[in-house]
């Protein structure tokens, strides 16, 4: 069977039985897309159809677009990855360890032991958390009253670290930092930064942090899974005019888009006629820069958001600079090497330098790791690898 035929039957099945009520996929190789179609509906009930140019909101998808932000600064001279970040930003000078609570229950901090870095918060070592996955985080937030990221309040950042910089890694609101740095040495808006240094040269055209008015009619409705069923919530949105861009999590996209951005990276920095990065960054982003440290289960501690949640359990996963990377084969075909990671809302992407092929796929579900949305995006990938094959290809653009 055809690519087509293979990837229309599994996704169009899925959304007749209503497993999810809409799904929007495509897989590029090095030079164009190969596949992308739109199943299901917008939002359950709705009868609006899911199109391949719906927009979504893919969450930590964007942790990917602000690494390369990131690393063309670093190209440039105007960032480090090896010196004190705290050098740029004062507030992360000035965060702490939290190890634990006293017996009125109120925080226990001390200094780090050593300063954070770029590659730290790029990596996920430096020691900060997510209150969704992290119950030292969670009780801290709940007991200082930190507001929710969801607020877009550059309070919401006001976390500790859980350990000092480097020991570990652990998923956490790291990149939310990066994009607070990037503000600070360009003196741009993140978005704005992003629309003329990555968006515009790769012709993402209905990606950002806002809603405009096009992308408003695209739109596609989050919904929350519960005992009963799927439940539309039409009311979530990120906040439209938030005091801080999220370069974590904040912004809204379609996967044709996104195909485009996957496309620069198999072309090492490469896309749509246009340089964003120098090959040999591409490369340094590629590659495991934690050492001896292991991407770990991410355990839930807030069930509405997140099911516990873990990619190729028994597979050794390190990370790169915003990428989480495989380091054997998967069990999909994916190669050792590849580079991932996901979105909130169960949107998901992977690119295989070995191949030449990426792929990415979204729906709008909350929790995380949706028990049926993840493994039907593993059996999307799967099925792209039983069809095309997995040998590898060093053809680049």
């Amino acid at each position: 069977m055809t690519l087509a035929r293979t990837l229309d039957d599994l996704l169009h099945a899925a959304t007749t039985r209503g497993d999810i009520p809409g799904i929007a996929a495509v897989v590029t190789d090095r030079d164009e897309t190969l596949y992308e179609a739109g199943f299901g509906t917008r939002e359950a009930g709705s009868g609006i159809p899911m199109t391949p140019d719906s927009v979504f909101w893919i969450a930590s998808m964007t942790k990917a677009v602000t690494g390369v932000a990131a690393m063309q600064l670093v190209e440039r001279g105007k960032l480090s990855l090896d010196a004190p970040v705290g050098d740029v930003i004062p507030e992360i000078a000035a965060v702490k360890v939290l190890d634990g609570f006293d017996a009125a229950g109120q925080p226990i901090l001390r200094p780090p032991a050593s300063a954070v870095t770029l590659r730290q918060l790029l990596t996920h070592t430096a020691g900060f958390g997510y209150d969704t996955w992290d119950p030292m985080i969670r009780r801290y937030v709940q007991t200082v009253d930190i507001p929710s990221r969801a607020t877009g309040l550059k309070a919401a950042l006001d976390l500790p670290l859980v350990f000092d910089p480097g020991c570990r890694w652990q998923y956490g609101i790291n990149i939310d930092w990066v994009g607070l740095t990037i503000e600070t040495v360009t003196g741009q808006a993140l978005g704005a930064y992003f629309a003329e240094k990555i968006f515009a040269p790769l012709g993402m055209n209905s990606t950002g942090f806002r809603i405009t008015g096009d992308m408003a009619t695209r739109l596609a409705t989050l919904h929350q899974r519960e005992t009963d069923g799927l439940r539309p919530r039409p009311e979530f949105r990120m906040v439209q005019d938030p005091e801080v861009e999220a370069g974590g999590g904040g912004l809204y996209a379609t996967m044709p888009d996104y195909a485009r951005f996957m496309r620069m990276i198999l072309n090492k920095g490469k896309g749509n006629g246009n340089r964003l990065l120098e090959a040999d960054t591409v490369e340094q982003m590629s590659v495991n820069q934690i050492g001896d440290c292991r991407v770990t289960t991410l355990k839930s501690c807030d069930p509405p958001r997140s099911r516990d949640a873990e990619f190729f359990p028994g597979i050794d996963k390190t990370w790169g600079l915003t990428f989480m990377i495989n380091e054997t084969r998967g069990p999909t075909g994916r190669s050792a090497g590849s580079l991932a990671w996901a979105g909130l809302a169960n949107s998901y992407f992977w690119i295989d330098p070995a191949t030449g092929i990426a792929g990415s796929w979204a729906t709008q579900i909350l929790p995380f790791a949706d028990h049926v949305a993840l493994p039907l995006f593993l059996d999307f990938e799967t099925a792209v690898y039983q069809t095309l094959g997995s040998t590898p290809s060093d053809t680049e653009d």
